[in-house]
């Protein structure tokens, strides 16, 4: 693996510039039956999606994409950093702690944050938990630029914006997420739209900083 895989990059304007290490692409395999056939998968197929189970390794929160950039920025810029996270098919893919599939709801139920019409209210979100399972990206790209497809790169617009980087990530569990759908509520409701004929000043891609995660 080159030395830029797995350094949690976030990429702006349709730049994509994370990757997997190999201890990524085996902590996913690992919540798979047959992890060494999905490595093998990978390994002759690098650009091949799989569908992995969630519940023991890990649970996966689906979000709208544009509200989960929000999250995003939230858990980087004020918080403890995230998780892996994906994007398939227009949402945004939070993994997480086993067990937040579960817990999640209930929390946002509990603070009101979830109800219909209440002004900044946390979107919808589809939470994968025990007897669930997602479709991740493709993780075993091989080193260099005649990769197929390129880091992080693969089909029907699936792609990671933080990578898993080791055979033990860290994962947020249900407050943590909690705090970052609140905190992106709120920021959404009180967003003004402002209308310019010049671009914005920055229009680089976002970095965060993975060794903040715990």
């Amino acid at each position: 693996m080159s030395a830029e895989v797995g350094t949690g990059r976030y990429p702006r304007d349709g730049v994509d510039v994370a990757g997997v290490t190999v201890d990524g692409a085996a902590w996913l395999a690992s919540a798979g039956t047959y992890p060494r056939s999905t490595l093998t998968l990978w390994e002759e197929r690098p650009a091949a999606p799989v569908v992995l189970p969630c519940g023991t390794v890990f649970d996966v929160v689906s979000v709208p994409a544009i509200f989960g950039r929000r999250m995003l920025d939230r858990l980087w810029d004020g918080g403890p950093g995230s998780g892996p996270v994906a994007v398939y098919r227009g949402r945004m893919l939070l993994f997480a702690s086993p067990g937040t599939a579960h817990r999640l709801p209930s929390l946002l139920e509990w603070e009101e944050w979830g109800s219909p019409g209440r002004t900044g209210a946390v979107p919808p979100l589809l939470c994968h938990g025990i007897g669930d399972a997602v479709t991740v990206p493709a993780v075993l790209t091989p080193d260099g630029p005649d990769a197929p497809g390129g880091p992080g790169v693969t089909r029907l617009g699936s792609r990671w914006l933080v990578a898993p980087d080791t055979l033990r990530p860290w994962l947020p569990g249900p407050e943590v997420l909690l705090w970052a759908a609140v905190r992106a509520a709120r920021s959404s409701a009180s967003a003004t739209v402002r209308v310019s004929i010049f671009p914005p000043a920055d229009q680089g891609a976002k970095v965060y900083d993975v060794s903040r995660r715990r």
